[in-house]
């Protein structure tokens, strides 16, 4: 570079140094079109090429060599041939230095990127979290300011509370991708009971489980809402429950590594009474199914003759696998945390999926010890804590004695029809034995892995043989082995078989649109819900359309409820009750539910012969109870 002296010289260099700045930023610019674009996040309006494109696949091509030179030597074309060396070297020195790395970070961007279109325009995704915003660039560095100041468009987006919050929730459901559940809301008659739903979905978004329980509900309160509007602000309360309890429970396994669940126990509603409502031990267990489950226990519970509160809770624990000590150590400390919120006058736990005799002992050996003493009328783990009652068969017996009082209505009984049972705990082995007493064929049993099929029917010794089976922790497919004409298939369901009767026992939704089909081509004519909730919306449309007669879980298996408080008010004494006079109390009690809930079905419009006639009558009855006892205890 030439030096002048003198005051013209010295500006003439300042000049020079400032069209040297001017075309060095020029020259940045022209390298931004090149690539480095402003996304919002992906690209902005000055490319829109990219709009275009479809979902990427690969990192977007590169300038050419000729376009980089092409753009140098328009710039540096207009200064002086000693500027121009020192020009030249430093853009080669900046593209070594960046496109270099350039290219690497942006191509493990595409790891987490994705292209949807937003109002109109392709935008850039992030893969996690779904959003986009602007602080994102195709070209790691930026477009202004020191490099050192810049975090790379990877650096950036994972740095943001938005995706560390989203990485953690992905990593937390043990690496799956998050899926949203879809949401199948029905097209309700009147925009009031829409609008109650529409305010719990609002509320709750991600919880499926326990908006398909309110949806299904609502629809079965529609002509209540539509006589009394006053019924809404009370279904609106209803539906936020009174207490949830959400803890870690850390725990030790035999090998000393700690380990860390989640618990849950959520209190529904309790303006009847004390809570009562089961434990479940699953790895599938949230706190949406908490609330589907303690919402199904509040409305089974008003049904019942003894009014009492509902309630729901357990772990995302898995037993399965686990040794004795283990399963007692994480009890203990399930309790730890718990065991200020239960009792008689409070609530007590029942036995639910993955909680047995084992696991409910441990329960109350824990319990016992903290509160130093056997409150109110515990007189022992085996009435109170290993099942609503003492009778561990009230549950199933009673599914069996609601279907008999169906087929009594229509002129037939169970003698001689062909039944399909899912589930192999205690409530599907309970109804296996009572069908057989009344002389029905129950032909299926299943488990998390299959079905097992004889279609010569199970017999009291088939039974006990199952039952040893699932207390020794083997596959049902060993039965096969002993009975060879019986069937065992992997990956499938019971829902095909030929049958008159079904009884689902397994878990929530288990019969979903293709099953009810199955069900319908197969003769079935009645369907007993054993477990809560076990159909999906689709599916219980497919059985309405039909004319399947559903007998609701929260009047059909009201049975254990009824049981228990007889116990707990001492108005009977199980243990010197002959079988014959425990079932006559039992089925006294189902007959009463029964007769309630046709009767509140008869009370609305609804046919006795409807196949809507029990689901919607026994909520309509249910919550009329629940209702009134709220309204006389005002705004609690």
């Amino acid at each position: 570079m030439l030096l002048r002296t003198g005051g013209v010289g010295m500006n003439s260099a300042m000049d020079d140094m400032n069209l040297i700045q001017q075309a060095q930023r020029h020259h940045l610019v022209v390298r931004e079109l090149g690539e480095e674009i402003d996304l919002e996040i992906g690209h902005g309006d000055d490319e829109p090429s990219f709009a275009n494109n479809p979902l990427l696949t690969g990192p977007p091509s590169e300038p050419s060599v000729e376009e980089h030179d092409e753009a140098k030597n328009i710039m540096v074309s207009q200064l002086p041939i000693e500027d121009q060396d020192m020009s030249k070297a430093q853009a080669v020195k900046r593209k070594k230095k960046v496109v270099k790395r350039w290219r690497e970070e942006w191509a493990d961007t595409y790891k987490w990127a994705y292209v949807d279109v937003k109002d109109g325009t392709a935008r850039i995704f992030c893969s996690i979290c779904r959003e986009y915003g602007r602080k994102h660039r195709r070209n790691p560095y930026g477009n202004e300011g020191s490099r050192n100041m810049q975090m790379s468009a990877l650096e950036e987006h994972n740095n943001s509370l938005l995706h560390k919050e989203a990485l953690r929730l992905q990593i937390a459901s043990k690496d799956k991708i998050v899926v949203d559940k879809p949401i199948y809301v029905k097209a309700l008659m009147s925009k009031t009971a829409g609008s109650i739903v529409e305010a719990a979905l609002r509320r709750d978004p991600h919880e499926a489980e326990f908006i398909q329980s309110v949806q299904e509900a609502v629809h079965g309160l529609e002509r209540v809402i539509a006589k009394n509007t006053h019924y809404v602000n009370i279904m609106e309360r209803l539906l936020e429950p009174e207490r949830m309890l959400l803890f870690r429970v850390p725990w030790v396994d035999d090998r000393g590594e700690t380990h860390v669940n989640r618990g849950f126990r959520v209190h529904f509603n309790q303006a009847l009474g004390p809570c009562r409502g089961g434990i479940r031990f699953h790895p599938s267990m949230n706190l949406s199914i908490a609330k589907f489950l303690g919402f199904e226990q509040t409305l089974k519970n008003a049904l019942s003759p003894y009014k009492l509160g509902g309630a729901a809770g357990g772990s995302d624990f898995d037993p399965k696998g686990k040794s004795d000590n283990e399963i007692m150590r994480f009890c203990q400390s399930f309790m730890n945390e718990i065991y200020r919120y239960l009792g008689p006058d409070k609530d007590l736990p029942a036995e639910e999926m993955g909680v047995g005799t084992r696991e409910m002992g441990y329960l109350f050996g824990q319990y016992r010890r903290l509160v130093g003493h056997f409150q109110g009328s515990f007189t022992g783990p085996r009435i109170f804590w290993s099942g609503s009652s003492l009778r561990t068969e009230a549950t199933g017996y009673g599914l069996v004695f609601f279907a008999q009082l169906m087929l009594a209505d229509m002129n037939k009984e169970l003698k001689g029809l062909r039944c399909v049972v899912s589930g192999s705990g205690k409530i599907a082995m309970h109804v296996l034995e009572k069908l057989i007493a009344y002389g029905a064929v129950p032909v299926t049993v299943s488990d998390s892995k299959g079905y097992l099929v004889d279609d010569e029917g199970f017999d009291y010794v088939k039974i006990s043989f199952l039952r040893d089976i699932k207390a020794h922790q083997r596959s049902l497919r060993d039965y096969s082995k002993t009975y060879a004409r019986s069937k065992y298939y992997d990956e499938a369901k019971p829902w095909n078989e030929r049958c008159d009767v079904a009884f689902p026992c397994a878990s929530q939704n288990e019969i979903d649109q293709s099953d009810a089909l199955n069900l319908v081509n197969s003769g079935c004519r009645i369907l007993v819900e054993g477990s809560n909730m076990p159909c999906t919306p689709e599916a219980v449309e497919v059985l309405r359309k039909a004319n399947v007669l559903i007998a609701p879980a929260m009047a059909a298996g009201a049975g254990g409820v009824v049981a228990g408080e007889l116990e707990l008010n001492h108005e009977c004494n199980l243990m010197h009750w002959s079988p014959e006079d425990f079932e006559s109390k039992l089925q006294e009690a189902v007959k009463q539910t029964y007769q309630r809930a046709l009767k509140a079905a008869s009370d609305f419009g609804y046919q006795k012969e409807s196949p809507e006639a029990l689901v919607h009558g026994a909520a309509i009855s249910a919550f009329l109870t629940i209702a009134q006892a709220m309204t006389e205890q005002g705004c609690v």
